[in-house]
């Protein structure tokens, strides 16, 4: 492959293709690509509507092929190319996943735009438990407890 086929915009167009596919296809319009070393080693498309799973959303479906196609639970030196600027729930996952860069195309208010906005997520994250829109209520904070304290004590866990 040449240097120009590995350039970010390649694989940006390919995300972009993939993208369009799948509009055609019936799903969203939304896809993502994970590249490590030049080399696209998973991809991603909104699959939501498709697998009814709310957080089957492209980045989310290339993060999980990804680290499949590593064998870890990281992304580690690889670039993420998303169609599309990430979404709180994605954000979170990329974070998580801690790959090198992400490189987006569109931006949230092109993807709000067209029906797709978080805006109201981001002002839920704002308020207060009791005061969001789907109540958020603790409960057995203190026995919950239990779980960290068996976490802190175990010798041979796996940070993450």
């Amino acid at each position: 492959m040449s240097d120009e086929t590995k350039s970010p915009a390649t694989f940006m167009a390919r995300a972009i293709a993939l993208a369009l596919d799948n509009v055609r296809q019936g799903g969203g319009p939304f896809a993502c690509v994970v590249v490590k070393d030049g080399q696209l080693i998973a991809a991603g498309t909104n699959r939501v509507t498709s697998t009814l799973d709310p957080t089957a959303h492209a980045e989310v479906v290339a993060i999980r092929e990804g680290c499949r196609a590593l064998g870890s639970f990281q992304l580690t030196g690889c670039d993420l190319y998303t169609t599309c600027e990430p979404c709180p729930m994605c954000l979170g996952a990329i974070y998580w996943a801690r790959p090198a860069r992400v490189y987006f195309a569109g931006t949230a208010a092109d993807a709000a735009r067209v029906g797709f906005d978080d805006e109201d997520i981001y002002e839920q994250l704002a308020l207060p438990h009791q005061a969001r829109r789907i109540p958020m209520i603790q409960l057995l904070r203190d026995e919950a407890q239990a779980a960290f304290r068996a976490w802190q004590e175990k010798d041979d866990k796996i940070r993450y």
